[in-house]
């Protein structure tokens, strides 16, 4: 069975958490969860907590083993943008693109992963 997670808004671009996300794929929760709980960026952070709400997620689904489980899916979708302008000399604006991205999580259980 499949136990999903999904953090929406992350206040952070995609492009940063993407490496993170293909860290944690295909492992173990508890090896993922130990994994991103020794790494020192807010990508990670971010990750992290979006894992322990999937765990979650599980246990109250009635899973049978948390042990067991197996991150099938970690996936980081580009959000919106806020623009706004910055002024700049001579009268010219620079863009500035505030990046957001949504988080996908997504468990099976170890015995059932796809091969």
């Amino acid at each position: 069975m499949e136990y999903k997670a999904l953090h929406r808004y992350a206040d952070m671009s995609a492009r940063k958490i993407r490496p993170f996300a293909q860290l944690i794929r295909g492992k173990r929760a508890d090896e993922a969860l130990e994994l991103l709980r020794f790494l020192p960026n807010k990508s990670a952070r971010l990750l992290e907590q979006v894992l322990k709400s999937a765990l979650g997620n599980a246990e109250d689904k009635g899973a049978r083993n948390l042990d067991d489980l197996e991150v099938l899916e970690s996936r980081v979708d580009g959000g919106p943008m806020m623009k706004r302008i910055m002024p700049r000399a001579r009268g010219t604006a620079y863009p500035i693109k505030r990046r957001y991205s949504h988080i996908h999580i997504t468990l099976t259980d170890y015995e059932e992963a796809p091969a």
